[in-house]
């Protein structure tokens, strides 16, 4: 699969700007993380672009992304990034057994949590680091719907150091800021 097509269904299925900017994001993270794991960065990014493409159509558990791996089959997308992109989802039985299903997880949270602090700095990504992430994950109000457990647990099942984890995403998502109105 290409990105092109990638980007088809993702946008044939998700209209809301603001889960397109974090298919983005979270594209933009895997990718990352793949040039930095020797990985193939195209498909990373894909399964970063799809995650969440049945969001809007299927926006409870286990229906997303269940319901949505149902469409890619139909589509004649590969079987295994079907279930690599059900990986991020708990408990609808795909284990995050492999680097890509694990960074998926790992990222995805995360990235959003990003935005939310971006989106109350007035120089938004530019100049963000993880000290200050990392102090807005301890204010249980500040994006009270964002899991930090999720966050927490992605960075060690990676076994990478959460700060770490944190600015190399951070640093990731800054590469496409304008594109995510960041």
């Amino acid at each position: 699969m290409t990105r092109a097509e990638a980007l088809e269904i993702l946008h044939e299925f998700t209209q809301n700007e603001n889960l397109r900017k974090h298919a983005y994001a979270v594209e933009a993270a895997m990718r990352a993380y793949a040039r930095k794991f020797g990985e193939d960065e195209e498909y990373w990014g894909n399964v970063g672009l799809l995650h969440d493409f049945d969001w809007e159509i299927h926006p409870a558990l286990p229906d997303h992304p269940l319901k949505g791996g149902e469409i890619l089959r139909e589509r004649g997308v590969d079987e295994q990034m079907i279930q690599d992109i059900a990986s991020h989802a708990p408990d609808v039985g795909v284990p995050r057994d492999t680097l890509v299903r694990k960074t998926l997880f790992a990222v995805d949270e995360l990235t959003g949590f990003i935005v939310a602090v971006a989106l109350v700095r007035p120089t938004r990504l530019e100049g963000l680091k993880a000290k200050s992430v990392r102090k807005k994950l301890k204010d249980k109000s500040f994006a009270a719907k964002v899991n930090r457990e999720d966050i927490i647990t992605g960075a060690e099942e990676l076994g990478i150091d959460l700060s770490e984890h944190i600015q190399f995403v951070i640093e990731a998502m800054q590469d496409i800021g304008k594109e995510l109105g960041l």
